[in-house]
């Protein structure tokens, strides 16, 4: 088979983009639940916000490919945050493996370019 980035590229825009769609979709869809939760992990309101917010546009960024380096560092950074105050004391297993996976596909989706395969093509710069 034929070396392929620019599929393996969308392959992983897809997979990431779902995952961090869906969570979005989810905090906001609870955010009274969310709010709640946040609070108990001494958070304010303003965090709940800005983490949907971050996971639904971010995951809609990186899955059309369009600003998908700022979208990547900042889901990484997500990702990050809930290692460090909620899944770092549960261990590895069961705990923040999941969180881990996320986190470096994220960034390594974060130094990479999108690929080929993009919703919004870019200009071709003129010489």
């Amino acid at each position: 088979m034929k070396n392929n980035q620019d599929l393996a590229l969308l392959l992983l825009r897809i997979a990431l983009g779902a995952v961090f769609i869906t969570h979005g979709w989810m905090k906001w869809q609870n955010m009274d639940g969310t709010i709640q939760f946040f609070s108990s992990i001494g958070l304010s309101a303003m965090w709940a916000y800005l983490v949907a917010t971050i996971e639904l546009l971010g995951g809609l960024a990186v899955l059309l490919g369009i600003w998908h380096r700022l979208a990547g560092w900042l889901l990484a950074a997500v990702m990050a945050g809930a290692i460090i105050t909620v899944k770092g004391s549960k261990g590895f297993l069961g705990g923040y493996e999941f969180d881990l996976v996320l986190l470096l596909v994220a960034a390594a989706l974060a130094m990479m370019p999108p690929g080929k395969y993009l919703v919004v093509k870019k200009p071709r710069s003129e010489h």
